[in-house]
C-alpha cells in the first residue's frame, strides 16, 4: 500500500511539472486572417508552439489559463507566418553583383556568409516557410544552411531546399567564354536515362526537398528561350523523384517549355512568362499552380534603366501583365514567390504589392503566400493557416492588408515555432 501511495505521488509530481512547463501566449488583434478569410475580434491562444485555440475574444478570454501572457495588439491584424515560393538565399541584388561574377567570382564561404543575412532578414519580414530553388552554383551549401536554422544556430525561415537544381547539358550559364576552357555552371548539368536517375538521386541524398528543373532557357540559336529536356527526360525526372517523396518543379518561360514540364508532372512552373490560352486550360486540368515571380521582372526592367513611373512600360512588364491576368482569370492556381535575391532579401512583400498593381485583390494575394502556398508545397497540416493544431507561425501587421496590401510591412510581430523573433 506504501508503494501504491509513493508511486501516485511520484504521478502527482510528474503531472504537476508538466503542466508548470507549459507556455502559453494569447494574441489579441482587431481580426485574424486565418489563410482564407477574415475573423472580426477573435484571438489565437498559443501552447508551446502550436495554435491551441482561435474563438471570439469574449469567449476566450473567460477560459484562460493560469500565467498566460497577454499581448493586445489593438487595430492589427495577425495572419499566417507567411511562405516565400522562390527565393535564392545565395544571391544577392543583380544591381548589386551581376549573377555571373556571383557564380564565378565569390567564394562559397562568402555567399554562406551572405545567404545567413538573407534567411535573417527574410524571417524579420515575416516569411516563416521558404522554398529556396537552387544555391545557383552554391553546391549543396543550402543544406547545411538549414540545418543551422533547425538547430538554433541561426535565425531564418524553415526552409524547403532544391539544392543543386538540374540543366540540360550546354544550356545554362556562365557562357561567353572560350570553348577550350570548362566553366563552373549555375546548376548541375545532366543527361540521357542513367544520368538523370543517379543525379536526381543524389541531390535527395544530399538532402533535397524538392527537385527544380529548368524546362527552358536562353540557348535558342539566336540567345531566345528555348525547350531543354524532352518530355520523356521531364517525365523521368518526376518519377525518380517521386519514388522518394519528393515534388518537381520546373522554371519554364516558353508555351513549349511549359508544356513539356506539365505533361512531364511537375507541380508548380516558375515565371511562365509566355503562357498561352492553351498552356493555363493544361495546367487547370493537370492542377499545376504558377509562381508568377513578378518582382523579378520589375527589378531587372529597373535595373536596365527604365524609371517605374516615369517611363513607358517596357513591352516585358506589359507581356507579363497580360499573361499573368490570363492565369488568373483561366483558373490557374497562383503561388506567392518573387524570385528573391534578384531583388533584396527582407523585401519579399514586393511581390504581394505587384499581384495587387497586376489586378489581384489584396486577399487573394494574402492567400496565395498562405494557403495555396501551404498546399501547394505539401505543408497543409502545418503551416499557412490560423487553425488548431498548426505550428505557432504568426505575423501580427498594423492596419488591415487583407484591404490595403502595403500594411503587410507595418510588422508588430513575428512568431516562429511559437517564439517571438527578437526576445
Amino acid at each position: 500500500m506504501n508503494k501504491l501511495k509513493a508511486v501516485l505521488l511520484l504521478l502527482m509530481i510528474f503531472s504537476f511539472e508538466i503542466a508548470s512547463a507549459q507556455s502559453y501566449i494569447y494574441i489579441k488583434p482587431d481580426r485574424i486572417f486565418d489563410g482564407e478569410k477574415n475573423l472580426e475580434r477573435y484571438g489565437v491562444l498559443i501552447k508551446n508552439n502550436k495554435i491551441e485555440s482561435i474563438e471570439n475574444q469574449l469567449t476566450i478570454e473567460k477560459n484562460l489559463p493560469k500565467d498566460t501572457k497577454v499581448i493586445d495588439l489593438k487595430g492589427c491584424t495577425l495572419l499566417p507566418g507567411l511562405i516565400e515560393g522562390h527565393t535564392h538565399l545565395f544571391l544577392h541584388p543583380y544591381n548589386e553583383t551581376p549573377w555571373e561574377d556571383q557564380v564565378l567570382k565569390e567564394a562559397r564561404s562568402y555567399r554562406t556568409s551572405r545567404a545567413v543575412v538573407h534567411a535573417e532578414r527574410t524571417l524579420k519580414a515575416g516569411f516563416t516557410t521558404a522554398r529556396d530553388l537552387g544555391t545557383e552554383g552554391a553546391e549543396f551549401d543550402d543544406v547545411g544552411l538549414k540545418k543551422a536554422i533547425n538547430d538554433g544556430i541561426i535565425e531564418g525561415p524553415r526552409l524547403l531546399i532544391a539544392t543543386k537544381a538540374l540543366i540540360a547539358t550546354g544550356s545554362y550559364a556562365p557562357k561567353g567564354f572560350s570553348p577550350d576552357i570548362q566553366v563552373p555552371q549555375g546548376a548541375e548539368e545532366a543527361d540521357g536515362h542513367d544520368d538523370l536517375i543517379k543525379k536526381v538521386r543524389n541531390q535527395i541524398g544530399h538532402g533535397a526537398d524538392l527537385i527544380k528543373i529548368y524546362a527552358d532557357y536562353r540557348w535558342g540559336l539566336r540567345g531566345e528561350a528555348a525547350p531543354t529536356f524532352s518530355i520523356d527526360e521531364i517525365k523521368l525526372i518526376v518519377e525518380t523523384a517521386k519514388s522518394a517523396g519528393r515534388p518537381t518543379v520546373a522554371h519554364a518561360s516558353t508555351a513549349e517549355g511549359m508544356r513539356r514540364a506539365i505533361l512531364g508532372g511537375v507541380e508548380t512552373i516558375e515565371h511562365g512568362d509566355n503562357g498561352t490560352s492553351e498552356v493555363w486550360k493544361l495546367m487547370v486540368e493537370k492542377n499545376v499552380c504558377l509562381c508568377p515571380t513578378l518582382a523579378a521582372g520589375d527589378a531587372i526592367s529597373q535595373y536596365r534603366g527604365w524609371k517605374k513611373g516615369i517611363d513607358p512600360e517596357p513591352e516585358r512588364i506589359k507581356k507579363k501583365k497580360e499573361t499573368f491576368k490570363q492565369a488568373f482569370d483561366a483558373g490557374v492556381k497562383i503561388c506567392f514567390g518573387g524570385d528573391v535575391g534578384v531583388f533584396a532579401h527582407g523585401d519579399n512583400a514586393r511581390e504581394l504589392e505587384m499581384m495587387v498593381e497586376y489586378g489581384m485583390k489584396p486577399i487573394d494575394a494574402l492567400k496565395s503566400a498562405t494557403s495555396i502556398n501551404s498546399d501547394a508545397f505539401h505543408l497543409e497540416n502545418q503551416v499557412g493557416r490560423v487553425k488548431v493544431g498548426f505550428l505557432a507561425d504568426i505575423l501580427v501587421v498594423d492596419g488591415n492588408p487583407t484591404q490595403n496590401i502595403k500594411d503587410i510591412r507595418n510588422i508588430k510581430l513575428v512568431m516562429k515555432d511559437g517564439k517571438i523573433i527578437g526576445e
